[in-house]
């Protein structure tokens, strides 16, 4: 029941994100076409729901000759790919925005596992383990709270799983607003860097 309600939130709330925030997305537009050559939009293939393929966007943060398909964690030096405006869109999360429209046509949800890039392998057969992959991909969740660029990919699945498991809408308002207050701290946020911090336990460190 919880998740046609669930839906029906995603809906109105990223109908009324896409017409509150335009102005912001005009600004963010003009500021990456100033900074740098290539595309303002940033299109990846990602895994949703059930496995099934469809391409995120994000706004452009890194140069047009970044290698394809890698994860900025694996990049070698990956500070020499992202733009001035990059690392502020990276900084703040502004870069994540243009995926309320993803929300909006129903590929992702508000909250939920984080979308892996199709070749991830690794952490998608870990989240098959918890279920993980069976719910709709999100612009934020559980683990993005609990730890975001910091954890292991076991980390990352078992609080997926967790998230799985607990899915409702005092678990997604707890998320939500844990996110407001991770993006204002910048929490978790490690270009070139992945599994520095590990999780025990994630029931207590979401802000409450």
């Amino acid at each position: 029941m919880y998740m046609k309600i669930k839906r029906l939130i995603d809906i109105i709330l990223s109908l009324i994100g896409l017409i509150v925030l335009s102005p912001i997305y005009l600004i963010l537009i003009i500021a990456i076409k100033v900074d740098s050559r290539g595309p303002v939009l940033f299109k990846q293939k990602r895994i949703g729901i059930n496995k099934t393929n469809f391409n995120i966007l994000k706004f452009r943060t890194m140069r047009i000759d970044t290698p394809k398909d890698t994860p900025t964690h694996l990049l070698e030096n990956p500070e020499q790919y992202i733009t001035k405006v990059g690392k502020f869109l990276r900084r703040t999360s502004l870069d994540e925005l243009p995926q309320i429209w993803n929300i909006f046509v129903g590929q992702m949800s508000i909250i939920g596992p984080r979308p892996a890039l199709w070749n991830q392998f690794d952490l998608i057969a870990e989240r098959d383990k918890y279920g993980a992959n069976d719910v709709s991909p999100g612009l934020t969740g559980w683990a993005q709270i609990n730890g975001r660029d910091e954890l292991s990919i076991e980390v990352k699945a078992k609080l997926d799983g967790e998230y799985v498991e607990r899915i409702s809408l005092w678990m997604d308002v707890k998320c939500f607003f844990g996110t407001i207050i991770s993006v204002l701290k910048s929490d978790g946020i490690i270009d070139g860097c992945i599994g520095a911090k590990e999780v025990t336990s994630s029931k207590e460190s979401v802000p409450k």
